[in-house]
Parts: C-alpha cells; structure tokens; sequence
C-alpha cells in the first residue's frame, strides 16, 4: 500500500467526518413536512452550519480525487469509512469523562476489522477507464437500488402506520451511501483526466454525472440526517459505500483483491468485526447524548415547555397506549388605553 495514498484517503475521511456532524446540526431541526421535499433545501439554505458541511465536503473532495488519482478505488474508499471512528473522536474530546470502554472497543474493532480487510483483501491494479456500457449498466442499476431504498424508507408499517424515524433514517442512509459509492466511481474516473487540463476534464462527461449523482446522493443524505439520529443512519452511509465503490472498482476498472479461500474467510470475518464494531460504536451513550443535545437545541422530541399536561387519554393510534394533551398556561394580560 502506498503510504500517500492512505495519508490522503485518511484527510478526506476528516472533512467528510466534519461535514457529517455539521450536516447533521444543520438538517436536525426540519420540520417534519418538509422530509423528502426540494423546500428541504430552501431551508438549510439559512442554516449556517450547512454551509459549513458543504465547504468540509467539498474540501474532503479534492483530498479523494488526489487519493483516487495515485490510489485503487478498493483501497480508498474503505479508508475514508473511518469517518465514523473520527465522528466519535470529535464527541469524545469534549465529553471524554462519558466515554464507556464498550465505545473504545467498537473504535478499536472497526480499525481493527478495516485494517485486516484491506491488508488480506491487497486491492491493486485496474484501468483507468471504462466502457460506456458498463458505465450506464453501474449507474442504473446504483441508483435503481438508491430510488428503491429510498421508496422503501416511506412505506406505511403495520396497520397504515407511518414509518418510524429510524427506519427512514436507515434506509435513506443506505441510498444516499449507494449513490456515493457511485460518485466515488465518477470521482475515479474523473482523476485519470486530470493530466489533461481543463479542455480534456470539461469535454469528457464525468463531471457532469458527478454534478447531477452528487445532487441526488447530497440530496438523499441530507433526508436522512433529517430523519433521525446519526445512530440510525451512520451505520449504513459508513458500511455500504466501500462495499458499492470496491464492487463497482472490480466491475469498472478490473481493479484485483485476493479471493483465494483462506483470504476470503479472514476478510469475510474481518467485515462482520467492522459491521458489528460500526453499529456498536455509531448506538454508543455518548453519541446518543450528543443527540440528546442536538434534539434539544431544535425543540425535537419534547413538548413546548410553555405547554402543562392535562390528562391521559386513551390513544387513537395504539391499542392500549395513552397520550398526553397540553395546554398553555392562561396568562394575565394587563390592558391600557389605546393598546390590544
């Protein structure tokens, strides 16, 4: 492996960790009725805290095409996945007396289970090109997968049910992670016309797809970062885009990793310890009080707190459940001459 090559993968990591957190601040307190619609962005527009996310994603760009230009799409792509690990860093240095030894042993195996993957898995070679047809077939089956997620994230649950936040927040982060694994691809196929100055960059049609599929998959994670915590969707947006983008390298640029028998056992386990170790790390107590905070900040998840409980009321939604009517306290209103 090539020492420049991880030093880059590693600092587009950051920035992409940088814009997970500050996205995430941004899109938290939308209102609900705006989920999945383009007013979404109208309003994140006048948040500050996405601009920052954007300027952090665009800076985690340039690190990725410099990466992807030196390096195999295999081995940088599962690298920059240790965003998580450096999402949790981020809490944990303002929070380090909460951090529980459970929180370090998830950091510890996700490194762990990535470094012995890439390390059996020995991804090298590839082309830089590939045919339009095999382009067209990755970007319609991609996204065809993405829209389906993305579709499922809405179905009504039991009885008519609206789907829970969770699940939205899971199945949204798989999409917006299957459109980047694509994107990742674009950004591959973009760097090896690097060479060629600006007329060989803007008379060639990859930084036109990855404009419109960086859109839809921005698009798709912002949903997703609105739709509930981190908890819910980190797990799917940090596991599936290497594996899309690895897969996507072989099919594409005929990029090779070791398949024999014994490897292919070492690097199955291995993905299962990085699986496990991501879901652990992203439903740690610290992570989820970070949340909390979050929510908090957005007047998510608790009643106006000008608001005093009535009474319990059988509820119209669940059998058996209650719910809990407000209503604001009566105030004195003092009134004068010539005033409402």
């Amino acid at each position: 492996m090539h020492l420049d090559v991880i030093i880059l993968a590693l600092t587009a990591s950051v920035c992409t960790a940088l814009a997970s957190v500050a996205q995430r601040r941004a899109a938290a307190p939308a209102p609900e009725e705006l989920s999945f619609r383009l007013n979404l962005v109208a309003y994140l527009l006048r948040r500050p805290a996405w601009f920052l996310g954007i300027a952090c994603m665009i800076l985690g760009f340039i690190f990725q095409v410099e990466a992807l230009r030196v390096g195999s799409l295999s081995l940088v792509q599962p690298l920059i996945a240790t965003e998580l690990v450096i999402v949790f860093g981020m809490i944990a240095l303002r929070n380090p007396s909460r951090v529980q030894g459970r929180d370090w042993m998830a950091a510890i195996g996700m490194v762990l289970g990535l470094g012995t993957f890439l390390a059996l898995a020995r991804p090298v070679g590839g082309h830089p090109h590939a045919s339009a047809a095999m382009w067209i077939a990755a970007g319609v089956s991609t996204f065809g997968l993405a829209g389906l997620l993305a579709l499922l994230a809405y179905v009504p649950g039991r009885a008519g049910r609206p789907a829970g936040s969770g699940r939205k927040a899971a199945l949204l982060g798989i999409a917006a992670a299957t459109g980047f694994g694509f994107v990742a691809a674009v950004i591959k196929e973009l760097s090896g016309h690097l060479s060629q100055g600006p007329v060989g960059i803007f008379s060639n049609w990859s930084p036109y797809v990855l404009l419109l599929t960086g859109a839809v998959s921005f698009f798709l994670a912002s949903n997703a970062f609105a739709a509930g915590s981190l908890a819910a969707s980190q797990p799917g947006l940090t596991i599936a885009d290497p594996l899309v983008a690895s897969l996507l390298g072989v099919m594409l640029f005929g990029e090779r990793i070791d398949l024999q028998t014994g490897a292919l056992i070492g690097e199955t386990a291995a993905l299962l310890i990085l699986a496990a170790s991501v879901v652990l790390l992203s439903r740690s107590p610290i992570v989820s009080e970070e949340e909390d905070r979050v929510d908090s900040a957005s007047g998510h998840g608790r009643p106006d707190p000008g608001l005093r409980p009535l009474r319990r009321q059988p509820s119209a939604t669940s059998s058996g459940g209650h719910y809990v009517s407000y209503r604001r306290p009566a105030r004195r209103v003092r009134v004068g001459v010539g005033r409402l």
